[in-house]
């Protein structure tokens, strides 16, 4: 294993020369766009990621923890906010993406929980826990 140290230090006529190589063009049409960062169909997204990393960290959590009722909800949130997400105008396909995923994780905890109530049976190569 190698341990790289890079000292990096830039006065402000480095930062104007990096700046004046960018397309500020195209920056400043991101800025001021239906979804970009000063309106709500960016910072709504965002947040919403908030629930697919929540659901991965409850991936190493016993099944016994999982709550069928919430994890149930979350399912239908998101598959609800994935039609918005593709029916509103502009299309938002930051908040389509971030519905897709946890829509994703949220059925897989489903799927444990329900294996963990015993709804699903045991495979026959499977030994039956008792």
């Amino acid at each position: 294993m190698y341990l790289v140290i890079v000292e990096w230090s830039f006065s402000s006529s480095d930062l104007t020369e990096f700046l004046s190589g960018c397309d500020m063009a195209s920056f400043r049409a991101f800025l001021n766009s239906p979804v970009g960062p000063k309106t709500t169909h960016f910072w709504g997204p965002i947040a919403n990621w908030g629930f697919v990393a929540a659901g991965l960290a409850d991936m190493n959590k016993p099944p016994e923890m999982i709550s069928g009722n919430m994890t149930a909800a979350m399912c239908v949130y998101s598959a609800l906010f994935m039609r918005f997400a593709w029916m509103v105008q502009p299309r938002n396909y930051l908040l389509l993406a971030c519905h897709v995923s946890n829509e994703t994780v949220q059925l897989y905890q489903l799927s444990r929980w329900a294996r963990g109530q015993g709804y699903f049976p045991q495979k026959k190569d499977e030994p039956a826990s008792e």
